[in-house]
């Protein structure tokens, strides 16, 4: 049986996935973002925001998809084998990159600039195919690939008061752009462009185009019970 392997600590993720009949394992990466991104912009410039979100995704995947290989877990015969989906976000906000705040000021800051205003959430997805390789009887293709999910965000305009009761909450400090659509900053969004998935962390259309390409489909990987019998 074929796992998808959540390379993330989101809660948001592994719920869209939960909700969508998947039961992930999940194990969190130790990347380091900043000193991936900054290895990146060395070697090939400055990085569009699509471009970013992209490599961080990469970096997760490969961290823990080599994690597996260290301790024989990918190929594990209780599993049958693992993908392993690496996702990253940030908001765009006229051409300003904006992941997680720094602190409770900074997001109240943030909120200031961009009510009333749209951003873009890019959020990127890689995928690797850690099962048995076909050439040794599995179903294994070898496949690494990744793509961006990027929607456009309204957001309200809010007041002095919503800003400092919203960030008093916590909630904002802890993802890209300081705000969520599921939780409680959702009556703060007025209106999505694109993948609502893509904006909660994981695009589900875009993870089922990727799980094509390494020849696994969205309901092979439905908890059991989901199709009757």
């Amino acid at each position: 049986m074929t796992r998808l392997l959540l390379a993330s600590a989101s809660p948001a993720r592994l719920a869209t996935l939960t909700a969508a009949g998947i039961d992930p394992i999940v194990r969190v990466s130790g990347v380091d973002e900043h000193a991936v991104l900054t290895a990146a912009r060395e070697r090939f410039g400055d990085l569009e925001p699509a471009d970013a979100v992209l490599v961080l995704a990469q970096a997760k995947a490969e961290d823990v998809a080599r994690a597996l290989a260290d301790d024989g877990a990918a190929d594990d015969d209780a599993t049958g084998g693992l993908l392993v989906l690496g996702c990253d976000s940030l908001l765009e906000v006229d051409g300003e990159v904006l992941g997680k705040p720094r602190d409770a000021q900074d997001a109240v800051e943030r909120w200031r600039s961009m009510r009333g205003r749209a951003g873009e959430l890019h959020t990127g997805h890689w995928l690797i195919d850690e099962r048995t390789p076909q050439s040794e009887g599995g179903d294994g293709t070898g496949g690494t690939l990744g793509a961006v999910s990027s929607t456009v965000v309204h957001f309200a305009d809010l007041s002095d008061a919503e800003i400092d009761q919203y960030i008093a909450t916590g909630e904002p400090l802890a993802v890209a752009g300081a705000f969520t659509l599921d939780g409680l900053g959702g009556p703060f969004v007025t209106a999505v462009e694109g993948d609502h998935h893509g904006v909660v962390g994981l695009s589900l259309p875009l993870l089922r185009e990727l799980l094509a390409e390494v020849g696994v489909t969205i309901p092979s990987l439905w908890r059991a019970g989901t199709i009757p019998a």
